[in-house]
């Protein structure tokens, strides 16, 4: 049995949606992002090209958008809206630790493609 998820990606070849997420990753993380989100969504910087606004009054929805970009994508992917809400929270939670300096921009893009890893592996468990 094929079951068709998402943009046409069936899960009875991973490695095809596997390549899927991590194209949608490397488009959402950098053209999609911006320059506004990369760096308004750290609560650290000071300076400010926001239309008069510091960074610190908007990291929290710049983060939040960011996230969203990223769980749409993966939602398209999978077209399982339950990872998509896993991405969002897990995607989240990764670039806060970046932007407080918890971790370095080499570990946040692994832990993001593992994260990808993880959900084809999942996926792939529910196919009979």
């Amino acid at each position: 049995m094929i079951a068709h998820i998402g943009i046409g990606i069936t899960i009875d070849n991973p490695w095809a949606m596997l390549f899927a997420m991590v194209i949608m990753h490397a488009i959402a993380d950098f053209p999609l992002q911006g320059a506004f989100l990369a760096q308004g969504k750290n609560r650290h910087l000071t300076h400010s090209e926001f239309q008069g606004e510091e960074p610190r009054a908007l990291w929290l929805y710049c983060l939040s958008a960011h996230s969203l970009i990223q769980a749409g994508g993966v939602w398209l992917v999978t077209g399982n809206a339950m990872i998509a809400a896993v991405e969002f929270t897990v995607h989240w939670i990764l670039d806060y630790a970046k932007c407080e300096n918890w971790t370095n921009f080499h570990f946040d893009q692994l832990a993001h493609l593992l994260c990808k890893v993880a959900y084809v592996v999942y996926l792939s468990s529910l196919v009979p």
